[in-house]
C-alpha cells in the first residue's frame, strides 16, 4: 500500500479564508479544528513563483509558496506536510511557520531513518498546531490524515 501527502495543514477557519482566492483549492476539514489543503498539481502551479528558486530541502513545495505560507502565518500556526510511504517504507518532509517566521524545521525523515524519540516529522508539526494524541493514537490518526492515501483523495479527483 502507497500513501502520498502533499499538503498545508492550518486552523479550519484560517485555511479556508487564506485558500479563498485560489480557484484549484480545495479545503478538507480534519479533527481537532483544523483543515488540509492538498497541493495538486494545478494549486502548486498557481501559487508558484517563477522568480524564486526552487526550494531543495522539499520535493514539491512551489517556489515561493514558502513566502505565502510564512505571510498567512500570521493569522495563525500554517504548517506544510510532505510524506510518502509504500509498503511501511518513505520519507517526510515538513515546515511550520507561525507570526510570520519558521518555528519549526524544515524537518526530514528519510527512507530508512527511525523517527526521533519526540515522533516523525509529521507528529511534531501537528503538534506545533495544537494536535493531542489519543489514547492509543499518535497526531496524525488523531486528525484523521489516515482517511485517504493520495493528494487526490483528498481533493476529490479521480484516482
Amino acid at each position: 500500500m502507497s500513501y502520498d501527502l502533499k499538503a498545508v495543514i492550518a486552523g479550519s477557519g484560517l485555511l479556508a479564508a487564506m485558500a479563498s482566492g485560489l480557484s484549484s483549492a480545495r479545503v478538507v476539514d480534519l479533527k481537532q479544528g483544523l483543515a488540509l489543503l492538498p497541493m495538486s498539481d494545478a494549486l502548486s502551479d498557481a501559487v508558484a513563483d517563477a522568480d524564486r528558486p526552487r526550494r531543495t530541502d522539499f520535493w514539491s513545495l512551489a517556489p515561493g509558496f514558502d513566502l505565502v505560507l510564512a505571510e498567512w502565518s500570521k493569522q495563525g500556526p500554517v504548517a506544510y506536510v510532505e510524506a510518502e510511504y509504500f509498503g511501511g517504507v518513505g520519507e517526510e518532509n515538513v515546515a511550520v511557520w507561525c507570526d510570520g517566521q519558521l518555528v519549526l524545521g524544515p524537518l526530514h525523515l528519510v527512507e530508512g531513518e527511525l523517527p526521533s524519540s519526540e515522533g516523525s516529522p509529521v507528529c511534531r508539526a501537528l503538534r506545533v498546531l495544537g494536535v493531542r494524541p489519543g489514547e492509543r493514537e499518535d497526531e496524525f490518526a488523531a486528525v484523521g490524515l489516515g482517511r485517504h492515501r493520495n493528494v487526490e483523495g483528498w481533493t476529490g479527483a479521480p484516482t
